[in-house]
């Protein structure tokens, strides 16, 4: 699947200015980060388990 046949998407607490943003792309097996600003560097995949331990960690922060 190419990066451009994927859904991305903002966070909702992003704000509307278009800066410090990351987006993501879930498929069926990884969640897939890119830089908002700068599309068309490459982004980086991971695996469920671990982008679910990540959102564990961040929301207890």
């Amino acid at each position: 699947m190419s990066t451009k046949e994927l859904a991305w998407f903002k966070s909702s607490y992003s704000g509307s200015s278009g800066d410090s943003c990351i987006e993501i792309a879930i498929t069926e097996h990884t969640i897939r980060v890119r830089d908002s600003k700068d599309v068309t560097r490459p982004h980086f995949t991971v695996g469920r388990d671990g982008w679910s331990r990540f959102l564990g960690f961040a929301t207890e922060a």
